[in-house]
């Protein structure tokens, strides 16, 4: 996706914990959790972290949780939004797999 060329880009980057980066990476991870947290990345960076149906943690409110797959079945994604970072960005802190 390419912006115009004055403007910022609209999401924010979503960047993967080395926790989350290793489960990404084992090969015996079935396609259907990949694709769910591919899709969960793509979500949170364009919808700023602010993903319909995610949960803010009371003590942080910047960490959130999100259900993966449908209606949650395949488990949940915590991540975290850095707003006051230069530049601000999310990250894609663990997954919690059932």
């Amino acid at each position: 996706m390419s912006e115009p060329y004055d403007e910022e880009p609209s999401g924010l980057p979503c960047v993967l914990s080395e926790e989350v980066t290793e489960l990404l990476m084992d090969a015996a991870l079935p396609g259907d959790v990949f694709v769910a947290i591919v899709a969960a990345t793509v979500l949170i960076n364009e919808t700023r972290g602010e993903v319909p149906g995610a949960t803010a943690s009371p003590r942080w409110p910047q960490q959130r949780r999100m259900p993966l797959g449908a209606y949650g079945s395949l488990g949940i994604a915590e991540y975290v939004i850095v707003a006051d970072a230069d530049p601000p960005h999310i990250v894609l802190t663990r997954i919690q797999l059932y």
